[in-house]
């Protein structure tokens, strides 16, 4: 067993300290990835004191690699081999190349993605004698600066200088103070609680090499982001974008779009346009309804800008507007959630470097391309999972509809505006009763019929046929065909009606404007209904439900019939949109 360390230990060191390389293909010995470069950093310097050629990589997407290397692909393998076999790295651990990494960021200042490969020396014997001398390991952390001339050092610093090291520190941890770009006590203490977790002596103040440290750790993040200055003369914008990650598609104003061109599923928006604060408020609802701002997270509006953000388990979407000179502009950035490290710094160099430059988009700039009512300037718009339609049965705004179009849902809204909860529900009876979360003004509210209704008699159902789209219900006339159901069952009505899935819900009127029910959904039991053969649950079955859930509904007063327009106007007054949100 002695024999082999020693063998094995000495093959490592001449590995690790050959001088002489070959040109030629490189191999790396990769050892371990980690999530965050903070990980990766504090790995990486525990194999430095145990290991020689040690190396770390940006891999991209967030994800840092420590490797070995660079070796030829055969010494790669057998310095694999050894270091496995002797316990020193993991068992996962594997050849890697070139392609594999991006920035380099350990050691500091190092690129030996371009370097030829090293060329292992291998001992003459593999025991050496008793008395053969063990190489020293070098300093991973040798001095560079005596805590006199690291003073000397750091007074040459701009102010600019010294704020973005306060900057650093409070991005690594260790400061929470303002940046004021004054070394005080504050700022010397946040110096040497980083020095210590860097292996450092704790003098408070940073030599030359660990500032350089400190920085690259700090703007490493942004390494393989292509950061640059984008200058958009159409939308009149200048700001610095991720040039790795998005590329300039095509103009649909207000917005320029940026989309993905790396392996980062994010994109960029530059928002631009002529306009005034009603224009701003305008622009600030819309975005609201985009898919790519999700409905959770932070957002204000005042009279000169606005500021939306929107999160979700998937993505973090940020936009900023802001009004000045009669125009808008601003930009969001959409970015994977759980990347916040990344995130959080491009957003500070967008915002900080971002500028306005003469002129904004004009409305006809870009290519129209395909056109769609599900579109806003080539966005999708967020839509509900399944729309139904419903009724005020009070005034203060509570509504009744399927259950169907309740279940499961993350988030119920009337009139996609105002959110509900549902107050009481009865599956078998396919029914629900909504609260809204605010008190509404109905337009018309539902008077239930008491009196038994004429078989062939008129009557209407008001919804929203078509889930919305056309903005308000529509009324399809029919007539009553019979007071049950197909099996002989109390509480349903059949209609002769032809009316579409949107209106389900929705309720069936008589002449006179009194509900004499609530249209449910087709089908059912396997059964496919002819055309024009619809059900509703009566106005008996209704009351009861709203009774149950302390709603006492009104009764109709004796009247003549209406004329359609106005039994229209009625029956839409009281008709609402039901949304389930996923």
């Amino acid at each position: 067993m002695t024999r082999i360390f020693w063998a094995t230990l000495f093959a490592i060191l001449m590995i690790g300290t050959a001088q002489a390389q070959q040109q030629g293909p490189t191999a790396w010995v990769q050892i371990e990835a980690q999530p965050s470069l903070a990980q990766a950093r504090n790995s990486i310097r525990g194999y430095a004191t145990r290991l020689e050629d040690v190396n770390g990589f940006s891999l991209g997407g967030g994800w840092y690699a420590i490797a070995l290397g660079p070796y030829s692909p055969d010494d790669a393998a057998r310095v694999l081999q050894v270091y496995r076999a002797e316990g020193v790295i993991p068992r996962d651990s594997y050849i890697a190349d070139n392609n594999d990494y991006r920035q380099q960021f350990w050691p500091i200042g190092a690129n030996f993605l371009t370097s030829p490969a090293l060329v292992p020396t291998p001992p003459a014997s593999d025991t050496p004698p008793e008395n053969a001398a063990i190489p020293d390991l070098p300093d991973p952390d040798p001095i560079d600066e005596t805590p006199a001339e690291a003073r000397a050092s750091e007074r040459i610093l701009t102010r600019e200088d010294r704020a973005e090291l306060q900057e650093a520190l409070k991005w690594a941890g260790f400061y929470d103070g303002g940046i004021d770009a004054a070394f005080g006590r504050g700022t010397r203490g946040a110096m040497a609680r980083w020095q210590a977790a860097q292996g450092y002596q704790s003098t408070g103040i940073l030599t030359t090499r660990q500032r350089a440290e400190l920085l690259q750790d700090y703007n490493a993040v942004l390494a393989d982001l292509g950061l640059d200055i984008v200058r958009d003369p159409e939308a009149g914008i200048e700001i610095k974008l991720p040039t790795d990650i998005v590329g300039f598609e095509k103009y649909e104003p207000p917005f320029a779009h940026y989309t993905p061109v790396g392996d980062v599923d994010a994109r960029v928006l530059l928002i631009s346009q002529r306009g005034d604060n009603n224009t701003l408020a305008g622009l600030y609802d819309i975005m609201q309804t985009l898919e790519i701002v999700p409905e959770t997270g932070p957002r204000s509006l005042n009279d000169d800008a606005f500021t939306l953000i929107g999160e979700s388990a998937l993505v973090i979407s940020h936009t900023q507007a802001w009004l000045q000179d009669g125009e808008i502009k601003g930009f969001t950035l959409i970015w994977p959630a759980g990347d916040e490290e990344r995130r959080t710094r491009l957003l500070g160099e967008m915002q900080e470097s971002f500028a306005r430059l003469d002129g904004a988009l004009a409305p006809t700039a870009g290519n129209a391309g395909t056109q769609s009512i599900d579109l806003v300037s080539g966005l999708e718009i967020r839509k509900p999972r399944l729309s139904r339609s419903g009724f005020y049965v009070d005034g203060n705004g509570m509504v009744v509809t399927t259950a169907d179009v309740v279940r499961d849902c993350r988030r119920i809204t009337i009139d996609q505006d105002h959110e509900a909860e549902i107050a009481t529900q009865q599956d078998g009876l396919g029914i629900a009763v909504l609260r809204p979360l605010e008190t509404l003004a109905p337009l018309a509210v539902a008077t239930l019929q008491n009196a038994v209704p004429r078989l062939q008699s008129e009557i209407a159902v008001a919804g929203y046929s078509y889930g919305g789209i056309l903005g308000a219900p529509t009324v399809t006339f029919g007539q009553l065909a019979d007071l049950k159901g197909l099996d002989g069952e109390s509480g349903i009505n059949r209609l002769a009606l032809n009316a579409l899935d949107g209106d389900i819900g929705g309720p069936v009127v008589d002449a006179a404007g009194s509900v004499l029910g609530m249209l449910l959904p087709d089908g059912g039991n396997g059964r496919t209904l002819p055309e024009g053969v619809r059900f509703a649950l009566d106005a008996g079955a209704l009351r009861k439900v709203l009774e149950e859930a302390g709603i006492n509904p009104a009764s109709p007063a004796a009247r003549a019939p209406l004329q359609p327009e106005a039994l229209t106007d009625h029956a839409k007054g009281m008709t609402v949109l039901v949304s389930c949100w996923d």
